[in-house]
């Protein structure tokens, strides 16, 4: 009976200590894609009319779509990783409609990613989930 008792304790220290490395990765992956995301959608909103910068940052914005849509997800965040896509979406539709002129459009998809971005980190706060600073020296 002991060595249930142990080996059910020792599985459960396993589990709680484990399930936040699993995340991890992914929380810190996350949290640059969105952190860079959010800074050049800041610069670029000014800026629309810059067509060197909008093209930078639309090649950026691709990139980062590509990579958030092959992301490994681990288990425990899946409820929230659809909504980490659409920020990445949106940015990436925002700096389209930079490209083109649209700034109305532009203005839109900048919003619609704000909002998103919000949802995303709300989602992971419910699941018990918090994305790091990056802005932060260790």
């Amino acid at each position: 009976m002991r060595r249930i008792a142990l080996a059910v304790l020792v599985t459960l220290a396993l589990v709680f200590t484990v399930l936040p490395a699993w995340a991890g990765s992914y929380l810190d992956r996350a949290a640059l894609l969105l952190d860079e995301a959010r800074k050049e959608g800041d610069m670029l909103q000014p800026r629309t009319f810059d067509k060197e910068l909008v093209l930078v940052v639309k090649a950026l914005a691709e990139a980062r779509a590509r990579v958030g849509s092959k992301m490994e997800v681990p288990a425990a965040v899946t409820k929230a990783h659809p909504h980490l896509l659409l920020v990445l979406a949106n940015y990436e539709r925002a700096a389209s409609a930079a490209e083109d002129g649209n700034f109305k459009k532009f203005m839109e998809h900048l919003n619609a990613a704000r909002d998103e971005d919000r949802n995303f980190r709300a989602i992971l706060k419910e699941l018990g989930y918090a994305l790091p600073d990056v802005n932060t020296k260790k």
